[in-house]
């Protein structure tokens, strides 16, 4: 059966979206990226009231993105000026909120013991493309940092394209076996991920207390070979975000 979708707590939107999310302050963070400007200049580029500009560039002040000065020619003029900077950091920041591997590049891991590789269990109906190339690419991207399954509800011989897609990127398929999801029942996972909306619905509890995610791709079987090569390049471009999940770098 599908798993109760779980409310989650109210998050706060970071603070680089809430300053420039609004239009008004957006266009002047634009301008000032092309270089600083004094406010009456702002207020004719946003064809806004100057009372207003002010107000939205105090907002921006406030919220570090932007600076002032006082022009060394004339004390009575004042430069506005973006914080690049602060902007990046704030942005990354933004970015990591919503998924790590959205973040900024952290520093190379600190040479120590291994921690224990993150065991991934990836499900699919038939356990012949899908779960089979996910499982390919994940453990060639991860190395140790990761072991790998996979697994499905009814399996079925791996598909032939699928060998052939994953033979050209390096990955031997022709080997390997399909498995039904009860030879892994009873075992513990830190992530399970299921591939097609079929098996989403009768996926089984494992135990501990798993990440559990769905994604949503369609059986390729159903298009041919091309399909094939668009669901590899689909499930690289997930797993490498995944990596970044696991606090894992791809080892290439």
């Amino acid at each position: 059966m599908a798993r109760a979708t779980t409310l989650t707590p109210p998050v706060t939107v970071p603070a680089f979206l809430r300053l420039s999310g609004h239009p008004v302050r957006w266009q002047l963070l634009n301008e000032l990226a092309r270089g600083d400007r004094q406010v009456r200049e702002l207020t004719a580029s946003v064809g806004q009231q100057q009372s207003l500009t002010s107000y939205h560039l105090r907002l921006l002040r406030d919220g570090g993105l932007v600076t002032m000065r006082r022009s060394s020619a004339d004390r009575r003029d004042t430069y506005y000026s973006l914080d690049l900077s602060a902007c990046r950091e704030l942005l990354g920041a933004a970015g990591g909120a919503l998924h790590p591997g959205l973040a900024p590049p952290g520093p190379p891991p600190t040479k120590g013991g291994r921690r224990k590789p993150a065991r991934v269990l990836f499900l699919c109906t038939g356990n012949s493309s899908r779960s089979q190339m996910a499982e390919a690419i994940l453990q060639h991207l991860g190395g140790a940092a990761v072991d790998v399954a996979s697994a499905g509800s009814h399996p079925k011989p791996i598909h032939p394209y699928a060998v052939r897609v994953m033979r050209k990127r390096g990955l031997d398929l022709s080997d390997k076996r399909s498995k039904h999801l009860d030879d892994y029942a009873g075992q513990r996972f830190d992530h399970v991920i299921s591939l097609c909306d079929k098996v989403r619905e009768v996926c089984p509890d494992f135990p501990g207390t798993p990440s559990v995610a769905h994604w949503s791709i369609a059986d390729p079987a159903a298009e041919g070979h091309p399909a094939f090569v668009r669901t590899a390049e689909e499930l690289e471009t997930r797993i490498r975000f995944l990596l970044s999940a696991l606090g894992c770098q791809p080892t290439e």
